[in-house]
């Protein structure tokens, strides 16, 4: 019997879909803008494919809203290891705590539900035990730079049921003010013992190479009266100023007929901005291949599905990448995406790339 940690972080992410980049130390803001909890579904979601596998498993997990109701609703009978010190408001400190009560019980791995900040404190309180116990994360978070997540939450269950081998791998974490102020300053933050696995995320790759020529080409085709949701990044950056504005480098920009209608806009924002046609551009994450769902949760499923797509990448990113991968968080509009999608990679050319 194969026994798993699972510890959920229920405020990772609610800072993505209305524009704050993260929620490290924001999650009185991100309520004040409306956000939702998205880890809890993302979490279940999780714990059902890993029930789906069959394979002989015991749950040990961490009272609500930190795993126990989850876990429930999948189908599991766990046993509760411990429980937050202040359920209403869940700090790093009670992820750790659940994480030294996961070592003590002797897990075979720990599945976390978050992002980059709870990568690195399950990961360094393994470091200060020197406790060589497996981990592997649920994407939930802003960001998800770090080599230690499935792809997606379904592939993270299937992942930590049925792995049999182990390798080492990075956890990075960013400097979220510096973030929002539209610098990515990545940091080392530990190594991990993780699942080998083809649907466990790369690390994120920073360098793109040049795109001059490219975001010329995309700058020269806009068409008037069509509405510009311009994604983040510096590939999407160059079309950005190409079109003559200073764009959030690490935000979404809504733009037409020459005027930004929204900078660094939130889910709300965008939506508000649209108009009768509208055309999403944004270009995948170098070294993972994420067109959606990393770093970019301001473009919700609720926005897609009123835009057409433009993905845009250099060649020397398409050929570091290979396939691209979606998650929306909407499971059916994962599916209409997944196939063939011409990606421009310069003034003239596109390229055949699949979506998996």
């Amino acid at each position: 019997m194969r026994r798993i940690g699972v510890v959920v972080n229920p405020i990772a992410g609610m800072g993505g879909r209305v524009g704050l980049k993260g929620t490290d130390g924001k999650v009185a803001e991100a309520r004040r803008r409306g956000a939702e909890q998205r880890s809890p579904d993302r979490a279940r979601t999780a714990l059902e494919s890993l029930a789906d596998v069959g394979t002989d498993v015991k749950l040990l997990t961490y009272g609500d809203p930190m795993g126990e109701g989850i876990a429930r609703v999948a189908g599991f009978d766990p046993t509760v290891v411990g429980s937050p010190a202040t359920p209403d408001e869940t700090t790093n400190e009670d992820t750790r705590a659940a994480v030294r009560a996961f070592a003590e019980a002797d897990v075979d791995a720990i599945l976390f539900v978050g992002g980059d900040g709870t990568a690195v404190d399950v990961a360094t309180t393994l470091d200060e035990l020197d406790a060589d116990i497996p981990i592997l994360g649920v994407p939930a978070g802003v960001k998800v730079y770090s080599s230690v997540f499935g792809v997606s939450p379904r592939a993270a269950g299937r992942i930590v049921a049925r792995f049999s081998e182990t390798e080492r791998a990075e956890v990075n974490d960013i400097d979220e003010d510096a973030f929002r102020g539209g610098e990515v300053v990545t940091e080392l933050r530990a190594v991990a013992e993780v699942p080998v696995a083809d649907q466990r995320q790369s690390a994120k790759q920073l360098g793109g190479g040049s795109v001059e020529s490219l975001a010329e080409s995309v700058a020269n085709v806009v068409e008037p009266g069509v509405t510009y949701v311009l994604g983040p990044g510096s590939t999407v950056g160059a079309i950005k100023e190409q079109l003559g504005f200073d764009g959030t480098t690490l935000g979404v920009d809504v733009w037409r007929d020459g005027e930004v209608l929204a900078r660094d806009a939130a889910e709300s924002d965008i939506l508000d901005a649209l108009g009768d046609r509208n055309v999403i551009v944004v270009s995948p994450i170098g070294g993972q291949g994420f067109v959606f769902g990393r770093g970019n949760q301001q473009l919700s499923p609720a926005v897609i599905r009123q835009c057409d797509l433009e993905v845009v990448a250099s060649r020397r990113k398409l050929d570091g990448i290979g396939t691209l991968r979606v998650d929306t968080g909407d499971p059916d509009l994962d599916e209409e995406l997944r196939g063939w999608l011409r990606v421009r990679i310069g003034r003239h050319e596109r390229r055949l790339v699949e979506v998996v």
